[in-house]
């Protein structure tokens, strides 16, 4: 009895409500394991290397495959096609091929060259947001500890995590203005503008590099979140390509995923591999304890780096501006191969309309 006025009050709630705190809760746990479980595993709990990588390696294979899988349980149903080319006109009433198998369907995106190409730039996306959450108390700790107080630190924190959502506000404004494909590419550019900016400025001005550390992540953060509305105009390129009956929009999101969420894993690997190659330190190699009933009263110091190694706020401070150099000129290459914009986007835009059309007279045709 006591359950009836909470039930019916979550049940009265609209629908944009309920689907918009559902996002907020999921974002905030997503968001908080990203930030800290390199660190928490590594500093904390003092796993070694070998048993952080088989977790990942267990992490990348669920992580990739659930998508596709989910989405080709959702749209299976959908997956038939119609025997005409890109271009040609659907006969109205024409009889519609059997389904297509899986197999047949990764045949189509093989030959859908702007999907490649957009799995191939998202590929790094994925792998720089990462590699920023991941390595994102590390390059506070070793490149601005003495210089900004923990709450400094962590108004840093809050405002990387919260500036992209109102970011994407302006972003859709000028998305709407210019297209989505512009704004992307002014991303892109304006990511490798700061990140040589901040490496000939060098780590040795703590203002620049907050701001570099805050604006590297809020602008990388909110290309991912506009790159969702590049997947859906893909869904519709596929949709025409291949003359489905019905868009399989979960699909294919899948199928995106499915290439790109790798980069979740690689971020922390190539990372500590990178810092460990670079500098020598090996973020899982923990000092040794000193035995109990020691004839030591003291530990041995240890022993001197080499001279010519570098240190590890040097480290960081190179994965910090040439991690962001190299995806921004990946990407940039990639994403000026990418063609599903302008005059291209609007003609597929028109026949996907026009397809539309077709279906529902051949529905009332029969």
């Amino acid at each position: 009895m006591g359950l009836e006025w909470p039930q019916a009050w979550l049940l009265g709630l609209p629908t944009a409500v309920v689907y918009g705190s559902l996002a907020f809760f999921t974002s905030i746990l997503h968001n908080v394991f990203l930030l800290y479980y390199v660190d928490t595993f590594v500093s904390v709990y003092k796993i070694n290397k070998v048993a952080f990588w088989v977790g990942e390696t267990v992490f990348l294979l669920w992580n990739s495959l659930n998508d596709p899988l989910f989405g080709w349980l959702s749209d299976r149903q959908f997956l038939s096609s119609q025997p005409c080319l890109y271009g040609e006109e659907l006969p109205v009433g024409s009889e519609e091929a059997d389904s297509i198998t899986l197999g047949q369907y990764l045949r189509q995106l093989a030959h859908h060259q702007n999907f490649l190409w957009f799995v191939g730039m998202d590929l790094v996306q994925v792998f720089h947001c990462h590699f920023n959450s991941n390595f994102f108390p590390l390059f506070l700790e070793h490149l601005l500890a003495d210089h900004i107080s923990l709450s400094t630190g962590s108004f840093l924190l809050g405002i990387s995590y919260v500036a992209p959502h109102l970011n994407n506000l302006y972003f859709l404004s000028l998305c709407r203005r210019w297209g989505v494909y512009v704004v992307v590419r002014g991303l892109f550019l304006l990511k490798l503008g700061l990140s040589l900016l901040m490496l000939v400025a060098g780590p040795d001005h703590p203002g620049l590099l907050c701001f570099f550390i805050a604006s590297n992540r809020v602008f990388t953060e909110g290309t991912c979140k506009l790159l969702t509305l590049v997947v859906t105009d893909l869904v519709d390129e596929d949709l025409v390509l291949n003359h489905r009956k019905q868009a399989t929009s979960a699909l294919l999101f899948g199928m995106v995923a499915l290439v790109t969420k790798p980069g979740q894993t690689f971020a922390p690997l190539l990372g500590t591999w990178l810092l460990c190659f670079y500098t020598g330190h090996d973020l899982f190699q923990q000092p040794p304890m000193t035995p109990v009933g020691s004839a030591q009263p003291w530990p041995e110091p240890p022993a001197p780096a080499p001279a010519q190694a570098p240190t590890l706020r040097q480290g960081c401070f190179y994965l910090l501006v040439l991690i962001p150099i190299t995806c921004a000129l990946l990407q940039l290459f990639t994403w000026s191969q990418f063609t599903l914009h302008g005059r291209r986007l609007h003609m597929v835009k028109a026949q996907r309309q026009s397809l539309a059309q077709v279906q529902t007279l051949d529905i009332k045709t029969v």
